[in-house]
């Protein structure tokens, strides 16, 4: 039986190996993931950038609880969606918050414009125009994954905007390329996203995310990612998936974390090994990445004032995997 890094390696290669499948036994969507419903009623921010007209998909969720006079803000990863934070969304609405997570531009139902050059500063600065126009000016930013070094990104170009910084699972909290991730060109990339399919992506998840457990209800977000790279629109969903590997390996947030100058608290499953590009390094190099216990911890110490929550049985997602601990730990540190 594979366990540790035998198990998650195994997962990486057949994310590298695996042949295309249209998912016969599984749903498909479309490029934008049209057929996919969200747990709240979605609406679209129509803007204009890098000369093409684009929209930004986001559920803008009222309190259900006794309002509070907060705003949560919330950034998806690389591989979910606004929608996986559905849990969270109840909890933060139930304590009082108005509750907005939007779909980058490039992912899930947001648009996925042709020729689109990606920054993380472009899309805070898009985030931060998608909350101008809803008349919000502060609120608590919640990243997980790509989402986290999207939300470090934002808290540095709008500090005054920030009210608490939660990171979870971040990536970004360490230079992959300078560590020895050799560079992939974006047709090579892509040509690997092509590849993608349920199977290999219930294994890494199974691996990454959830610390090698797997339950039922873990099952709607493979089927959510799986069901974009089966659908009609797989060759555009792979295409930006590509691009946007390309910004995430070319523009470090990790050595500006000591410029942070927001109240930051750090979710960290400490089983949570979570790499871009481990597959194309060498043996020594892939052992030595995500190490995600060090890195909490580094990073913990590099933000000013930061407090860090570990947690020892989980993964990359506790917001899914224990998503009623996470709740709890997410509302006392923002009541801080």
């Amino acid at each position: 039986m594979k366990t540790g890094f035998a198990r998650m390696f195994a997962a990486i290669a057949c994310l590298a190996l695996a042949p295309a499948a249209l998912a016969a036994d599984g749903p498909a969507y479309g490029a934008r993931l049209e057929g996919f419903d969200y747990p709240h009623p979605v609406r679209t921010f129509a803007f204009e950038t890098q000369r093409r007209p684009v929209e930004m998909a986001y559920m803008d969720v009222a309190p259900t609880g006794e309002p509070n006079g907060r705003t949560a803000l919330l950034l998806h990863g690389k591989n979910f969606c606004a929608a996986t934070w559905e849990n969270t969304i109840a909890a933060l609405a139930r304590a009082g918050y108005r509750v907005v997570a939007p779909d980058q531009v490039g992912f899930c139902k947001s648009s996925k414009p042709d020729g689109h050059q990606y920054a993380l500063a472009g899309l805070a600065h898009d985030t931060r125009a998608l909350l101008a126009s809803l008349g919000i000016e502060r609120s608590v930013v919640v990243g997980h994954s790509m989402g986290g070094m999207l939300a470090i990104r934002y808290a540095l170009m709008h500090p005054d905007a920030v009210e608490h910084l939660a990171l979870v699972g971040p990536i970004g909290l360490e230079d992959w390329a300078a560590l020895g991730v050799p560079y992939q060109p974006i047709d090579k990339v892509y040509a690997g996203e092509l590849r993608t399919d349920y199977d290999s992506i219930r294994a890494y998840q199974e691996a990454v995310y959830y610390a090698g457990q797997w339950r039922p209800e873990f099952e709607r977000w493979a089927r959510m990612q799986a069901g974009m790279y089966a659908g009609p629109g797989r060759e555009t969903v792979a295409w930006h998936q590509a691009l946007t590997y390309d910004m995430l390996m070319a523009q470090p947030v990790v050595y500006e974390l000591p410029r942070l100058q927001v109240p930051t608290t750090l979710f960290i499953g400490v089983h949570d090994r979570t790499a871009l590009g481990r597959a194309a390094a060498v043996p020594e190099v892939q052992a030595v990445l995500g190490d995600y216990r060090a890195l909490g911890r580094r990073a913990a110490a590099e933000i000013p004032g930061a407090a860090l929550v570990e947690y020892e049985d989980l993964g990359h997602s506790p917001h899914i995997q224990d998503p009623e601990r996470f709740q709890r730990d997410l509302l006392r540190a923002l009541s801080r």
